[in-house]
């Protein structure tokens, strides 16, 4: 209540201002019939004087004194005029100055229920970074999210086909350290909209597998406990996100998911952040590309950033058309060296880091270029097996391996 004192009392007392200024509207100049009003005064002084020394007769000082009058007349009846302010209708001014104050009055409040937040406190950054932890600790459990979700359309599918799923529930049962069953189980369970059981089966083909696990079973686990829980970010899930990033640091979904969970705690300047490296990561056409590019601007709107688009994939190392035709001056054993030099860093930086498709792509075409054939064919064979699963990973190296003349 208090705010809303304060800030009616200061639109009040502007707007009054403004309407006192409005009404009483006046040029701080001098009136032009001011001045003449004083020159003709003078001069009517300067006869008496002139008519005591005998400098001009009588009649002719009564007549030069009745033309001064008559100009004295006129200029006190335009300096009246000007006063009163017959140009400014007073009427008018009284009726504008009070819709101007009532317009301030109410836009301001109108505007502050649009675009503020009543009720809101001045909350400074320490104290809203305690915010966002005290939500993250504060979250529903996996469970009850998944309860308060809205109900999905489930997808209308064959009554043999749910014969078909309902057996391999029965062999999944019967044989529970069948890895390759339980991940069967698990993309058929998520294809009926069984997110739940989907993601279970897949918790217990990970535990079979063990520290063959790799980063992509991880985020599949994540994703459909995600939406599961209706697009909300568990505690479990972030913790499921958790070994995917560690396994790959640089999987684009994980990553995805990773900036969507710190927007839900109310850390939209950290997803922001982290959604920027990840597009500049590229590639372009990839899924989490695409939901960042939809959502990267409503989460920089909520931090108070302006967003400029990024470019997929700008950010990638490694030699690219741009950086062969900038050693176009050199000789060609100069040439060779730079490009060898950037291709060993671009090599041992998947190995040792990992990267997306892309950048294995790049490796393997780089490579072809420089008719190492059997290091771009071993790239590949090592691409393939980053990307066992992953379709779009996969499709991007076939497109590689095109390029380069190989075949796998």
């Amino acid at each position: 209540m208090t705010f809303w004192i304060v800030t009616g009392t200061m639109a009040l007392a502007i707007g009054l201002l403004l309407a006192r200024v409005l009404i009483r509207a006046r040029s701080t100049a001098e009136a032009p019939a001011a001045y003449d009003l004083r020159l003709y005064q003078q001069q009517l002084r300067d006869v008496d004087k002139d008519l005591a020394r005998g400098i001009i007769p009588s009649s002719d000082a009564e007549r030069v004194r009745t033309e001064i009058s008559r100009r004295i007349l006129a200029a006190d009846a335009a300096l009246r005029r000007y006063r009163d302010g017959d140009a400014q209708p007073r009427l008018i001014s009284w009726i504008t100055g009070a819709a101007m104050v009532g317009f301030l009055l109410v836009g301001t409040f109108m505007l502050y229920t649009n675009l503020g937040a009543p009720g809101y406190a001045d909350f400074g950054l320490k104290t809203r970074l305690e915010q966002a932890r005290a939500r993250a600790n504060a979250r529903p459990t996996q469970a009850q999210m998944e309860a308060a979700a809205p109900i999905q359309t489930r997808p209308e599918v064959q009554e043999t086909y749910l014969t078909l799923v309902a057996q391999l529930r029965d062999a999944a049962a019967q044989r529970p350290d069948d890895a390759k069953g339980q991940a069967l189980l698990a993309r058929h369970e998520a294809r009926l909209g069984n997110l739940t059981a989907a993601y279970q089966a897949k918790a217990r083909q990970i535990a079979l597998i063990g520290d063959l696990a790799t980063g992509d079973d991880f985020i599949e686990q994540a994703e459909l406990m995600i939406i599961a829980a209706g697009g909300l970010v568990s505690s479990d899930a972030e913790h499921v996100l958790r070994k995917a990033l560690d396994l790959n640091p640089g999987h684009g979904m994980a990553r995805y998911y990773w900036g969507l969970m710190m927007g839900q705690f109310g850390r939209p300047d950290l997803a922001v952040d982290i959604w920027r490296d990840t597009l500049a990561a590229g590639p372009a056409g990839a899924r989490w590309t695409i939901a960042i590019q939809a959502q990267i601007q409503d989460m920089a709107q909520r931090a108070g950033q302006e967003y400029t688009p990024i470019e997929p994939g700008s950010a990638l190392r490694g030699p690219d058309a741009t950086d062969v035709d900038a050693a176009a001056d050199l000789t060609p054993e100069q040439r060779q060296r730079m490009i060898q030099a950037m291709v060993t860093s671009l090599s041992d930086r998947l190995a040792t880091e990992g990267g997306s498709a892309q950048e294995w792509g790049q490796l393997i075409v780089a490579l072809s270029v420089l008719k190492q054939s059997d290091d771009a064919r071993a790239v590949l064979n090592e691409a393939y097996a980053r990307f066992p699963e992953n379709t779009e990973a996969r499709a991007q190296i076939d497109a590689a391996a095109a390029q380069a003349g190989l075949s796998q």
